[in-house]
C-alpha cells in the first residue's frame, strides 16, 4: 500500500527475492511528498529534528515571521500529541541514540540504492557532488562541529571547512562569501530526482509482472482472526498473504481502522525547481543552515526546498512560503536562474516525534501487516534501506 519511493524501494526488493506483489496507491507513482522533495541524498546528515537545541530556538522558530517552522493549531488531539512526543524527544540522549540508528540505516539505503541505480540503469539525473552545510555564525559551525565529531565516531567522513575552503569547493557561492563563517563538507553526498526514480522502477516492476491498482483508494481492511485476508478499495477487495503498509502521512488514519495507533503526523514542506544558468549554478549540494533551506542540482535544473510546517493535512501551496525560497536562493545564487518558472510544489512528509521510521511487524497489529512509514524529510534517503529490512522480514536470502 503506496507507490511513493518508500512503498516502491520496498515493492522492488521484495520482487528481487522472488515475491509476486501489488502495489495499491490512489495516484501515480511518486505524486505525493516523492515528487517535489529536497532531492538529496542525505547520508551523512541525518540528525534528526528533535534535538535539545530546539528548545533555545523554539520561541524564535514559533513567533518569527520569517521562521521556517510554522505551528498552526488544529481542533485534533493527534497534533497536539504528536507535538508534546516531539518536545519530549528534545534532549541529548534521545538525539545521539536516533542519529546513530538513522546513520547506520542510511549507509544500508545507499548501497542497496545504488546496487539498484548500477543494475536498472535508471535515468534520475544521479549526481556524488558531495555537500557543504553553510552556517553564518561562530555559535552554529561549532554545534555543528560537535555534530560532526560524534558522527565521526560512528564512521562518517566530513570536515569543517572555513569560508574560503567552500569557494574552492563551490564557486557559485561567490556572492555570499562575507555571510558564511564556516560549513561541513561531506565530499560523497549524493542527489537525483526521486519523482522520475519512482516512475522508472514503476515502469520496470510492471514489466516484471509486478500489479500495479494506480487511482485505486485503501479504505480498510477484512480480517481473519489475527491476520488481515485482504485489502478493501473502492475498485474491491485484494487478498494477499503479507500487507505492508507505506502510504506516507496517510498511514495513521487507516492504521486506526485497525485499532492501530501509529506517531506519525504531516510535516508540511515545499520546493520550487529552477531552470539553471550553468554557470552561476552550485554543482554541490548546498544546504543553508541558517534559513533551513536545501539545493541540488539535477541536471539543468536546481531544487530548492525548505520549511517545515505542522499544519495538519493542508496540502495548499502558500505563495508567501515560495517566495521565501526564491529570496533564498537570490541570495546565494543571484545569477543561476531567470527565475521566470518556478514549478511550486507543498508535500506532507509522514515525521514521527523521533525522526525514527516505523518498520516491520508490532505485537498490537494483525500478524501478517508490516509498517513502512513515518520517514520524514529522509524518506529518499531511508527508503532503500527500511526496503531491505522488510525484505528480510519476509523473504530473508
Amino acid at each position: 500500500m503506496g507507490a511513493g519511493i518508500v512503498g516502491l524501494a520496498a515493492a522492488y526488493e521484495l520482487q528481487l527475492r522472488g515475491m509476486q506483489v501489488t502495489v495499491i496507491d490512489r495516484a501515480q507513482p511518486g505524486a505525493g511528498a516523492s515528487s517535489g522533495n529536497g532531492a538529496q541524498l542525505s547520508y551523512s546528515h541525518v540528525q534528526p529534528l528533535a534535538d535539545a537545541g530546539i528548545w533555545r530556538q523554539l520561541p524564535r522558530l514559533l513567533l518569527s515571521p520569517h521562521s521556517a517552522f510554522r505551528l498552526r493549531p488544529q481542533w485534533d488531539w493527534q497534533q497536539w500529541r504528536w507535538g508534546l512526543e516531539f518536545l519530549r524527544a528534545c534532549n541529548r540522549r534521545t538525539s545521539e541514540r536516533s542519529s546513530q540508528y538513522l546513520l547506520a540505516l542510511a549507509a544500508l539505503s545507499r548501497q542497496r540504492l545504488e546496487a539498484m541505480l548500477q543494475a536498472e540503469r535508471l535515468d534520475c539525473d544521479f549526481s556524488r557532488t558531495g555537500k557543504l552545510v553553510l552556517y553564518d555564525t561562530p555559535a552554529g559551525l561549532a554545534a555543528a562541529r560537535r555534530q560532526m565529531q560524534l558522527q565521526q565516531a560512528w564512521g562518517c567522513k566530513q570536515q569543517a571547512v572555513s569560508a574560503e575552503r567552500c569557494l574552492e569547493i563551490e564557486p557559485a557561492l561567490q556572492h555570499c562569501q562575507r555571510h558564511i563563517e564556516g560549513a561541513i563538507y561531506t565530499p560523497d553526498e549524493c542527489a537525483a530526482d526521486c519523482l522520475r526514480v519512482c516512475q522508472g522502477l514503476q515502469a520496470l516492476l510492471a514489466e516484471r509482472g509486478v500489479r500495479f491498482l494506480l487511482g485505486t483508494t485503501v479504505q480498510g481492511f477484512e480480517r481473519q482472526g489475527a491476520r488481515i485476508s485482504a485489502v478493501k478499495t473502492d475498485a474491491g477487495a485484494v487478498p494477499a498473504q503479507q500487507f505492508v503498509l507505506s502510504l506516507g502521512s496517510a498511514s495513521h488514519a487507516l492504521a486506526c481502522t485497525l485499532g492501530l495507533r501509529l506517531p506519525v503526523y504531516p510535516l508540511k514542506g515545499y520546493s520550487i525547481t529552477l531552470d539553471t544558468a550553468a554557470a552561476a549554478t552550485p554543482r554541490v549540494n548546498v544546504t543553508d543552515a541558517a534559513r533551513k533551506v536545501v539545493f541540488a542540482r539535477l541536471g539543468r535544473r536546481l531544487r530548492v526546498a525548505g520549511m517545515a510546517e505542522l499544519v495538519g493535512h493542508d496540502a495548499r501551496i502558500s505563495p508567501a512560503r515560495i517566495q521565501s525560497l526564491c529570496r533564498a536562493t537570490r541570495a546565494l545564487f543571484p545569477g543561476c536562474s531567470d527565475f521566470a518558472e518556478l514549478r511550486p510544489w507543498s508535500g506532507l512528509r509522514p515525521a514521527t516525534p523521533t525522526g525514527l521510521p516505523v518498520v516491520g511487524r508490532r505485537s498490537d497489529a494483525p500478524e501478517n501487516l508490516l509498517l513502512n512509514t513515518g520517514h520524514g524529510a529522509l524518506g529518499f534517503t531511508l527508503a532503500f534501506g527500511t526496503a531491505a529490512q522488510l525484505a528480510e522480514l519476509l523473504a530473508p536470502a
